[in-house]
């Protein structure tokens, strides 16, 4: 898709809309099934359109990205390192300090709700960030 540059007036979910109906294939449908699970596990996620098209859902910082590529979509989270994952989601970018990754390729589904409860752990950890530390009453 070349049209990013010529494209950034429309808003992000526009944008997200395009990216998955310009894949058209299974790729499409697994991005489009990823984003109604975020927005289920996040009511109000912001998303937006970043680094010249990159699909980013955030609430109180970036919870996780989706990339698409011709053998998998990626969904990248930032502080994936900083997150429980009992039900084993992550599979990719294992070796970093700070992101983690999971890589759907075709014929694969997460299971919703150990991904829902991945970005609500996500958005829970950019909140804990956010809060402002107070300063101690001598």
């Amino acid at each position: 898709m070349k049209q990013e540059n010529a494209s950034t007036e429309l808003p992000a979910s526009a944008l997200i809309d395009r990216r998955i109906a310009d894949l058209g294939d299974w790729r499409g449908a697994a991005l489009a099934r990823v984003r109604a699970l975020i927005h289920e596990a996040v009511p109000g996620v912001v998303e937006e359109w970043k680094w010249m098209g990159t699909p980013v859902w955030s609430s109180g910082g970036i919870l996780c990205t989706g990339e698409s590529y011709k053998s998998h979509v990626k969904l990248t989270f930032l502080k994936g390192a900083s997150l429980e994952d009992p039900s084993g989601l992550f599979n990719s970018s294992l070796d970093g300090n700070a992101r983690r990754a999971i890589d759907i390729h075709e014929g694969e589904a997460l299971d919703p709700a150990a991904f829902r409860a991945l970005i609500r752990a996500a958005a829970a950890l950019n909140a804990a960030k956010a809060k402002p530390k107070r300063a101690k009453v001598a």
